[in-house]
């Protein structure tokens, strides 16, 4: 073999040596953009769900949070003396039966309605102390669109606004009737049972 054609077969080893290097190394560059594009999509994914999970959990949960005041039962003289942290209360000290679910023309005592709140109900009050006969009906028909079952409907006077919306240590006060509001306070909390070891 003459010494040109050896330098020309180690010449061509050579490239296709470092073609072959070259090739690699692309394929190394390639598979860390792969890498690099999961990582920034499985990152986005968790973003995207977490802030999907905390906005959900802030629309899911309307009106303001009062602290809880415990489920101890009492005798309605004894709840004669309790002062609650809201008006009308969220929890607390309360008589150890219910009201009736529905539409109720007389407000409701305290300590009777808060044992409903922790079984899962939800309070809809209206104070009018000229009467407002317009607003009464459009509270019945929200209560009738959605049924009476855990839910209470009374007048509550001196509570500082036209409306309220309770729930267990969770309340929504208002002036003007807002139906889109009152339904979603009442899906957000009726049927959730709040009862604790006493």
């Amino acid at each position: 073999m003459t010494k040109k054609r050896k330098e020309a077969r180690v010449g061509h080893r050579t490239s296709v040596a470092k073609d072959v290097r070259e090739a690699r190394l692309r394929a190394r560059r390639r598979r860390q953009r792969l890498r690099n594009v999961a990582w920034i999509a499985a990152g986005t994914a968790v973003l995207v769900v977490v802030v999907f999970l905390v906005g959900r959990t802030v629309v899911s949960r309307p009106g303001e949070a009062v602290a809880n005041m415990g489920n101890t039962h009492i005798s309605p003289q004894e709840a004669a003396t309790v002062t609650y942290n809201s008006v009308p209360p969220t929890s607390g000290p309360h008589y150890g039966q219910l009201a009736a679910w529905g539409v109720h023309d007389e407000p409701i005592p305290d300590g009777l309605q808060i044992h409903n709140l922790e079984d899962g109900g939800v309070g809809i009050w209206y104070d009018c102390p000229e009467g407002c006969p317009e607003l009464v009906q459009q509270l019945e028909g929200i209560v009738s669109d959605l049924g009476e079952e855990g839910l209470l409907l009374a007048p509550y006077p001196d509570m500082g606004s036209r409306i309220a919306l309770t729930a267990w240590n969770r309340i929504d006060k208002f002036e003007a009737f807002d139906e889109a509001r009152i339904k979603s306070f009442i899906r957000a909390y009726r049927g959730i049972d709040h009862h604790v070891a006493r």
